[in-house]
């Protein structure tokens, strides 16, 4: 075949003046430029970049070979994590698989299902809180969804993981959360990015979030644990573990654990704004919270994208894969995908009322899948159903302004945020 750059052409894919074509779309639409790619070469498309190789693998059946099929054979030392990694350090969500296996052992504990029951009662009350508010507001009123959203799911992560509804500084920690979280997306997306020690724009903004997350992370450490078993409380209490182990950690599930689940929330009251009908069943029969939750992150996952790192060759529907290759796999794609879904681009929460076979429990990996797995799913679908039925019950929700454009930046966000229309129930 072809080669691509001095690279041997393993699998079909678009050739460097086609690629130039699409950098506009690349930059504006990630989403349509995976979707373009996926429709006009296959399920596994190799792009013109020699190093290191760099596959888009789109079907379910080939995204379970790499997340789960071959443990061993991939791992998380891409771009996607080292850029993010900036962050967090070396914390349990971008950690390379021989630190994994010694950190996740350590953080297990606090998210076992014997704690969800508590995580529900901190949720209601942080949406009986908002509640009260958007009350005050009156009928008709339009409320940014975005910054309530953000706020609620910091609290919840704050009182659940730390034993601090972190009061005061839910704002700045926000703040700091996106600007940090813009500036790793920038730095992943350009072959070369300038040193940290160098004073650009882009360095200072991500100094400023750092050092408001740092202070955050020094103040929870310096009042302790609460000595309730919760994360905080695991960190402390690890022998041998330096400060700054500790503050990865820390900051890890400060930002992976509430600007995703603020992102999915926003995006499930916006579907809701839309579709009346499922509006006041909900109302009616909270549980159906649940299916609303899945339905969302089927729709618009967070984690919209995933990378892997082939530490060995493979083969891939046919396609050998060299070692050292970078392999990209979407959420997003196999989710909206025909060949597992029925009117895949349709909000239909009854999807999942009954069992799903075993093809679409392959083609749903809103939290990945395999041993790396998100650490936090229980809690975030536990945590996105709560807040779905209570705000379902209390508002009915309408839509203002234009449909929100998918920014897909780490997470899978509103661009502009989010505005909706609310009118009590009773």
């Amino acid at each position: 075949m072809t080669d691509f750059l001095g690279t041997p052409a393993t699998a079909p894919g678009p050739l460097g003046p086609r690629m130039l074509r699409h950098t506009t779309m690349i930059r504006r639409d990630p989403l349509a430029f995976l979707t373009l790619m996926r429709d006009t070469y296959g399920d596994v498309v190799q792009f013109p970049i020699p190093r290191p190789p760099t596959y888009l693998v789109a079907s379910a059946e080939a995204t379970h070979q790499v997340l789960v099929g071959r443990p061993g054979c991939y791992d998380k030392e891409t771009i996607q994590y080292r850029s993010l990694a900036l962050v967090t350090g070396d914390g349990l969500l971008v950690a390379p698989d021989r630190r994994w296996r010694d950190q996740r052992p350590v953080v297990q504990p606090a998210f076992h299902h014997a704690f969800l029951p508590v995580v529900g009662r901190i949720v209601a009350d942080e949406v009986g809180a908002l509640v009260d508010r958007w009350r005050l507001a009156g009928p008709g009123a339009v409320v940014d969804v975005e910054s309530a959203m953000m706020e609620v799911t910091l609290r919840v992560v704050g009182r659940s993981l730390f034993g601090d509804p972190l009061t005061g500084s839910t704002a700045k920690l926000a703040e700091a959360t996106l600007d940090a979280l813009s500036v790793v997306i920038q730095r992943s997306r350009v072959p070369v990015a300038f040193p940290r020690s160098w004073p650009t724009p882009a360095n200072r903004r991500l100094g400023r979030a750092l050092r408001e997350l740092d202070e955050a992370v020094a103040r929870l450490a310096a009042q302790g644990g609460p000595g309730d078993g919760l994360l905080l409380d695991l960190l402390l209490a690890q022998p041998g573990w330096s400060d700054e182990q500790i503050r990865n950690q820390v900051v890890t599930f400060l930002v992976a654990g509430h600007e995703t689940a603020a992102s999915a929330l926003m995006w499930a009251l916006w579907l809701i704004a839309g579709d009346e009908a499922e509006g006041d069943a909900l109302a009616d029969d909270p549980g159906r919270a649940r299916w609303v939750a899945d339905e969302t992150l089927r729709l618009y996952p967070p984690a919209w994208v995933i990378s892997r790192s082939a530490t060995g060759p493979d083969d891939i529907a046919g396609h050998a894969v060299p070692a050292g290759a970078l392999v990209i796999t979407s959420p997003y794609l196999v989710q909206r995908d025909s060949r597992y879904w029925s009117d895949p681009e349709v909000f239909a929460p009854d999807r999942f009322a009954a069992r799903l076979s075993r093809r679409q429990r392959e083609a749903f990996i809103p939290f990945g899948a395999g041993l790396r797995q998100c650490i936090g799913r229980d809690f975030a679908r536990w945590e996105m159903a709560e807040v779905v039925a209570g705000l379902g019950a209390a508002f009915r929700f309408s839509r203002v302004g234009p449909p929100p454009r998918p920014l897909a930046s780490v997470t899978l966000r509103p661009a502009d945020g989010l505005l909706l229309r609310i009118d009590p129930r009773r």
